[in-house]
């Protein structure tokens, strides 16, 4: 758990059922931009590329971050030009590490910056942002997956939920770190001003063994817990479902400062 004068935050790693862990997640405040961040990844490649992988683009988001953020002078304007400078500076650093070792690995990044009481990110892959606010739960950033296409063909009739929800090509994904050129990358130019009573959920698409409907009836009945209580119950729901398939799962849980 992270407590700042702003936010409370708290952060969940855990391996699922799967043989090796491929996510990574960080968050940092820091106190002389009063401004700060956390950045999800979720690795893939095997034979350990993805964790490789996510740990690249956690490093590069942190190079390319920390440095900004240390500076007190540090404007908005500046910020939001690092987001996309760390996306490419952790696609390149992909494309050295498998120019190396032969792999061909890559990885999602979901950067979320916080500062004044508004909300930056810079989104690529399908890691989901997830707000809740006055009842209502959003995913907020682009899905670069086919799931969104999918479940348009369910929309008009042309697939059952079950056919939807279980179509072999749902988590294909159509944008991704990968040491080439990305196809889409979600980085709006207008932050998102919060709200006290806003939560806010990052996370890998492991947390997406839960429903939308699950996901906000958790946070409806933990909407005044702490965040660190509201990451655990995510888990705990996680875990009671013992899908034998569990992906590795990031859990991140942003709440502003109550005034």
């Amino acid at each position: 758990m992270l407590a700042t004068p702003a936010y409370d935050i708290a952060l969940i790693l855990d391996q699922g059922q799967r043989d090796t862990q491929e996510d990574a997640i960080a968050a940092r405040f820091f106190d002389s931009a009063n401004a700060g961040y956390v950045v999800v990844a979720d690795g893939m490649g095997g034979h350990d590329a993805g964790e490789v992988a996510s740990e690249l683009v956690i490093s590069a988001w942190q190079n390319a971050l920390d440095a900004q953020l240390d500076n007190a002078d540090v404007t908005e304007g500046a910020l939001l030009d690092a987001l996309p400078m760390a996306a490419m500076q952790a696609n390149a650093e992909v494309a050295s590490h498998g120019e190396t070792t032969g792999f061909q690995l890559g990885s999602t990044l979901l950067g979320t910056l916080f500062m004044n009481q508004k909300l930056f990110w810079i989104s690529i892959g399908d890691s989901p942002l997830y707000l809740f606010r006055g009842g209502t739960l959003t995913q907020i950033n682009e899905d670069h997956s086919m799931a969104p296409k999918i479940d348009a063909q369910l929309a008009q009739g042309l697939l059952t939920e079950e056919e939807a929800q279980t179509h072999p090509d749902r988590n294909q994904l159509t944008s991704v770190i990968m040491g080439a050129a990305i196809p889409k990358v979600d980085c709006p130019e207008q932050p998102m001003g919060l709200n006290p009573a806003d939560i806010l959920i990052l996370g890998s698409d492991g947390l997406q063994y839960l429903s939308n409907a699950e996901i906000k009836a958790l946070l409806g009945a933990h909407a005044h817990s702490p965040a660190r209580d509201i990451a655990d119950a995510l888990l705990q729901a996680l875990h009671a479902k013992a899908d034998p398939d569990q992906d590795n799962i990031s859990i991140a849980v942003v709440k502003p400062a109550q005034t």
